[in-house]
């Protein structure tokens, strides 16, 4: 594998009719980033975004997860303030938070490796700006419930023990009177 030199992009983002890449570049952006790409490039409104490359996840498993992380924050960052500014929205905000949906790819389609988690900035403060917006507090509870269980499961590992089993949130919410 070569390694990406100083000039190559790890982040290619894509939004208001604009993209990094297109659809030329599934190898390197998998096929929903290559598609979400060029989406973006002919005008069909997709909600702004950014793909990390399927290059990272093969020098994630050769470097470390360490010197990974330092090598893309720098562009993570720049992507997200590209969608806050599209958006008129901010990561984390408890007025008026900018909420984004992450979702797992690869260079070819692979069934069960879908995971997605939903909502990642929901949190403590964020869920004010929610409930504002939205002006309905069981909708805005619900999606930060259904973060935290997305969240646990894909990125923490907790999941049933077995098919039979119920999920671990789920058995609480079971047990519980309103």
């Amino acid at each position: 594998m070569e390694t990406l030199t100083a000039n190559q992009l790890s982040v290619y983002s894509f939004g208001n009719k604009k993209a990094d890449g297109g659809r030329d570049m599934k190898n390197l952006l998998g096929g929903k980033g290559a598609n979400l790409a060029e989406m973006s490039r002919i005008g069909i409104p997709v909600p702004p975004g950014f793909t990390i490359t399927t290059e990272v996840c093969t020098q994630y498993n050769e470097e470390g997860k360490e010197a990974v992380i330092k090598r893309i924050e720098p562009e993570v960052r720049e992507a997200i303030t590209n969608i806050e500014q599209t958006m008129d929205a901010t990561f984390g905000d408890d007025e008026n938070p900018l909420l984004i949906s992450v979702r797992s790819g690869a260079r070819v389609s692979m069934p069960g490796m879908m995971d997605t988690v939903l909502n990642l900035g929901l949190n403590d403060e964020s869920i004010k700006g929610v409930i504002k917006m939205t002006g309905n507090e069981r909708f805005a509870w619900d999606s930060y419930r259904r973060f935290i269980q997305m969240y646990s499961s894909v990125v923490m590992g907790l999941k049933p023990e077995s098919k039979d089993d119920l999920d671990p949130f789920e058995e609480i919410i079971d047990h519980l009177t309103i």
